[in-house]
C-alpha cells in the first residue's frame, strides 16, 4: 500500500493545515484542464486521482482519531461568526472555494441537512468536485442544480462546460475559465476591423453595379 503521507509529500506529523497546503498545490498542478491536449493527460489523471486519494485517507484517519469527530477546519467554523442558517452557510462556502479551502467547503456542505439542500448547495458542491478533478461527479451536481433552478445562468455556465468537455473539447470552448465557479460571459459580436472589412467589400460590390456606396473610395 502506497504512503499517503509520502503520495503528499508532508511527514506523518505535519498539521492538518500542512496536509491540506500540499493536497491544494498537487491538486492545482495535475487538474486535468493543466494538460489539454498533452500526451501526459493520462499520466496526470492517474496521478491526480493518487493524489486525491491518500488526501480522503489521511484526512479519513484523523477524523476517526479525533474525540470529537470533527476535524480542526471544522471545528474552526463552528466556533466563528459564521451565519447558522443554511443561506450563511452557503455564502460562507463560496468564500472558502474562493480561498483554495475545499475540505472546510466540502465539511460545511455535509452538515446541512438533505431536506434542506437546494440548486445552490449542489451547485457548490460541483464546484469542489470539479477543482479536485472528478468530472463526472461534478456534472451529475450541476446537472442537478440545473434541473431544481433551471433558468440560473450561472448554473447554466458550469453545465454547459462540463456537456463541452464531454464531447471531448477542452480548452477555448464554452467558458476557458477553470474553474466553474467563476463563471464569465462570452461576448460576440464584430470588431472594428471586421466592420471595415464589410464596407469595403460592400463598396467594391456597389462599384460594379455602377454605385458608390463610399464617396471617398
Amino acid at each position: 500500500m502506497v504512503n499517503p503521507y509520502k503520495v503528499l509529500g508532508v511527514a506523518p506529523t505535519a498539521t492538518d493545515e500542512e496536509v491540506k497546503r500540499a493536497y491544494r498545490e498537487l491538486a492545482k498542478k495535475y487538474h486535468p484542464d493543466n494538460y489539454n491536449d498533452s500526451p501526459l493527460k493520462s499520466v496526470a489523471e492517474e496521478k491526480m486521482a493518487e493524489v486525491n486519494e491518500a488526501f480522503q485517507q489521511i484526512m479519513s484517519e484523523r477524523k476517526i482519531e479525533n474525540s470529537s469527530g470533527q476535524s480542526q477546519g471544522y471545528n474552526s467554523y463552528n466556533n466563528s461568526s459564521y451565519s447558522s442558517n443554511t443561506s450563511g452557510k452557503l455564502r460562507d462556502v463560496r468564500a472558502m472555494i474562493q480561498q483554495g479551502r475545499l475540505v472546510d467547503a466540502e465539511e460545511v456542505l455535509d452538515g446541512i441537512p438533505a431536506s434542506a439542500r437546494d440548486a445552490e448547495w449542489y451547485f457548490l458542491k460541483g464546484s469542489i468536485f470539479y477543482n479536485r478533478g472528478w468530472l463526472e461527479d461534478a456534472m451529475n451536481h450541476f446537472s442537478t442544480a440545473c434541473r431544481l433552478n433551471p433558468h440560473n445562468p450561472e448554473y447554466n455556465a458550469a453545465m454547459n462546460r462540463m456537456m463541452w468537455q464531454r464531447q471531448g473539447n477542452f480548452g477555448g470552448g464554452f467558458n476557458t475559465n477553470t474553474n466553474p465557479y467563476r463563471t464569465q460571459q462570452n461576448v460576440g459580436g464584430c470588431s472594428a476591423c471586421d466592420m471595415c472589412s464589410g464596407l469595403i467589400c460592400a463598396d467594391c460590390c456597389c462599384e460594379c453595379m455602377g454605385g458608390d456606396l463610399i464617396a471617398c473610395c
